[in-house]
């Protein structure tokens, strides 16, 4: 049996991202801005406002898109309900979609 090369583990460890990209390119923010509206926003702010610089209760999506989740995470923790927010069964898709638009405040 033959060593693997420095080159196939380099295309193995690729190969996740290769299969993620297609749904990644698909992810429409402007959906997702649509969905934020429709659905995030009697709870969060959701644009970039000054209005109220003190933060209460939930976070902001500004605030959340300059925290410290990667995509990955966001996407994660979208697909669960947490804290008080209800579950919105949201699909891959949406859930894309929104992460996206929360990557465009950062």
């Amino acid at each position: 049996m033959m060593p693997i090369t420095r080159h196939q583990i380099i295309a193995i460890g690729a190969l996740p991202l290769a299969l993620l990209a297609p749904a990644l390119a698909r992810a429409d923010a402007a959906k997702g801005a649509q969905l934020a509206q429709l659905w995030c926003a009697s709870c969060h702010v959701i644009g970039n406002s000054a209005a109220n610089p003190v933060q209460v209760g939930p976070p902001s999506f500004p605030a959340i898109a300059k925290g410290n989740l990667s995509a990955a995470r966001l996407r994660a923790f979208l697909t669960k309900p947490h804290g008080s927010m209800p579950d919105l069964s949201l699909t891959r898709a949406e859930i894309s979609d929104l992460v996206a638009y929360i990557e465009t405040l950062r």
